[in-house]
């Protein structure tokens, strides 16, 4: 642990914006590269200038934000046009609307259509990687943050008091568990599949539980089965589930919460309301608060003019002047350049006091895999899901896996599908079917194991899970098999359409290899014709559409996909199966109203 600031230590440590996350997708870098260093230089020329005479026709960008960032960066925009501020002598006119996070991300991870704005600013980069997850994803350009809020647990002060604030302190673990652990403290968080604020902490508490100590895991899936019992779907939702006083539980409020994983920002709004509710205080985790870090994304940059991307970049420029900071500051957001100190009254009003750690330095911002893999168990804690897993077993399957030491594709497949078993509950319905070509005369495809719950028992003894491991464990590729892709997803989904379960997440999920090489099979655009057909709003169905290692039909994955409201994948190595299967089902399930 790195030493902590405190409200009474204002100078001691910095904090601000962190620079641009680097992306494991390709970027434009070349053309950011050129608008930035345009800017720059247009700034020092003054042709970015700052009130003024202007062009007529102003330069006009619609920027979509998260709720809680929004009003902030509209009253910036506000002042730049009253100011006249201008780009390359066009007046500077950007509108700003706000729209849940989760939301933009997947319409811009579907691509299925141009997006209405040029500009996207999230509460945090975890919605940046969604978008760009799947294939037909818009584009989106890094430029910077624009600001800071950590991520931290808010108690009504009765609860707070009893848990020792602020003198008592807590790693994550151990401060939800204290928050829990009577019945009077109700404990609540918005949705970590809609929520970045609840993403960040469960995926804290998570890491924090597993260093604890054997059952680590186990822990955090107590805590994940506890939130789900009190979840919203939003941070806004969240703050209104709190007791409106002092009362709590003890006094005719037993359905209120009186502790609520929140960030900072949320925490000061709602103790500057004056409208009589209780304030929060704040607990900073000692393993470090994760924060929202506000990315700036330029979209679809390749398609903007060249005057949208220079006044894009004005705009952000724009977000770093003294002025900008405090506005943000008034909205309760940490801003400023990385050697800024942190504003003593700021964390005051949200609720933090010494000794409570708040610099974020300390948080190491979660992995891509720690996020799938809390996403992955708050799946499959809150809603039981109902999977027909569909595995290629063509003689394609049989080729090497570059770096796996001589492993086939069915190998490092097999084990992948093994640890994503092991990720689901006995509640959780999977079966599996193989296929190829013509492997039951005609059939392209063969049911191994019913769909069935993973606790029924198996006629031959053990459970279900066992018997589905042992199919796992013994698919080989057909010699000399084809990829008999078409014939098969429509039968696998029109079998899971027809078992519709009501209640859970019914899915398909198709793993293939290849391209379809049956010539007698239904043709694709008949295929997608038909899956549109079945597909019903009332007993929704995905197909999950897994295109596996460089030979895979790409577009076909992802059309077949589409068709039925799912998604399709991309993975050049097997081994990451098992986290795009847990990825896409909290993806398509997020889209239900």
């Amino acid at each position: 642990m790195g030493r902590h600031s405190l409200p009474d230590d204002r100078a001691a440590r910095p904090a601000g914006p962190r620079p641009p996350r680097r992306r494991g997708v390709a970027i434009a870098t070349a053309l950011v590269l050129t608008v930035v260093a345009g800017a720059a230089v247009a700034v020092a020329t003054g042709a970015l200038s700052s009130g003024g005479a202007c062009a007529d026709v102003p330069v006009r960008l619609r920027l979509v934000a998260s709720p809680d960032i929004a009003p902030a960066l509209r009253a910036v925009a506000d002042r730049a046009r009253a100011d006249r501020v201008t780009s390359d002598g066009r007046c500077l006119d950007v509108r700003v609307v706000a729209r849940d996070n989760y939301r933009v991300a997947s319409a811009l991870s579907r691509g299925a259509a141009a997006p209405d704005f040029e500009i996207w600013v999230p509460d945090s980069g975890l919605w940046v990687d969604r978008a760009e997850s799947v294939g037909d994803a818009a584009s989106l350009t890094p430029a910077g943050n624009v600001a800071l809020s950590p991520v931290t647990l808010a108690a009504v002060p009765a609860t707070a008091a009893a848990l020792g604030w602020p003198r008592k302190t807590y790693t994550w673990a151990g401060l939800t568990t204290a928050a829990a652990e009577r019945d009077r403290r109700l404990l609540g968080a918005a949705d970590p599949a809609r929520s970045a604020t609840g993403l960040l902490a469960l995926t804290s508490i998570a890491r924090s539980s597993r260093d604890g100590g054997p059952g680590g895991d186990t822990r955090a899936a107590a805590t994940a089965k506890l939130l789900s019992q009190r979840v919203t779907d939003s941070d806004g939702q969240v703050l209104r589930t709190l007791a409106e006083d002092d009362s709590g539980a003890e006094k005719g409020n037993p359905r209120r919460n009186e502790a609520v994983l929140l960030s900072e920002q949320a925490a000061f709004v709602h103790n500057s309301g004056g409208n009589g509710a209780a304030s929060l205080q704040l607990f900073y985790p000692t393993d470090g608060a994760p924060a929202l870090d506000y990315p700036y994304n330029l979209v679809d940059e390749s398609e903007l003019t060249t005057d949208e991307s220079r006044a894009a970049m004005r705009f952000m420029a724009l977000l770093t002047d003294d002025a900008s900071y405090r506005t943000l500051e008034d909205h309760g957001f940490r801003a400023g350049a990385a050697d800024a100190p942190v504003d003593a009254a700021l964390v005051g009003t949200a609720g933090g006091r010494a000794p409570q750690p708040y610099d974020t330095d300390d948080a190491r911002p979660p992995t891509a895999e720690e996020v799938r893999r809390t996403l992955g168990l708050w799946t499959v804690t809150v809603q039981s899901a109902r999977l027909t897993t569909v595995v290629d077993a063509s003689g394609s399957m049989e080729a090497p896996v570059p770096g796996r030491g001589g492993q086939s594709r069915m190998d490092v497949t097999k084990a992948s599908l093994l640890q994503a078993l092991a990720q689901f509950t006995p509640e959780d319905e999977i079966g599996l079917w193989k296929f190829a070509t013509r492997l039951d005369g005609a059939k392209d495809y063969v049911k191994v194991r019913e769909t069935a719950r993973l606790g029924d028992a198996a006629k031959g003894g053990g459970t279900h899970r066992e018997e589905l491991s042992d199919a796992f464990s013994a698919l080989e590729p057909v010699p000399d098999g084809d990829t008999g892709l078409y014939d098969t997803a429509l039968a696998a989904y029109e079998e899971a359409q027809a078992s519709y379960v009501k209640g859970k997440f019914n899915a398909v999920v198709l793993l293939t290899d290849g391209t379809n090489k049956d010539a007698r099979s239904i043709s694709r655009a008949a295929l997608v014709s038909r899956l549109r057909a079945l597909a019903d709003p009332t007993r929704p169905v995905a197909l999950i559409g897994v295109a596996v290692g460089p030979d895979a039909d790409r577009a076909a994955v992802h059309e077949i996909a589409r068709a039925t409201g799912g998604a399709g994948y991309e993975v050049s190595d097997p081994g990451d199966i098992q986290a795009v299967i847990l990825q896409a089902i909290m993806a398509v399930g997020e889209e239900k109203p």
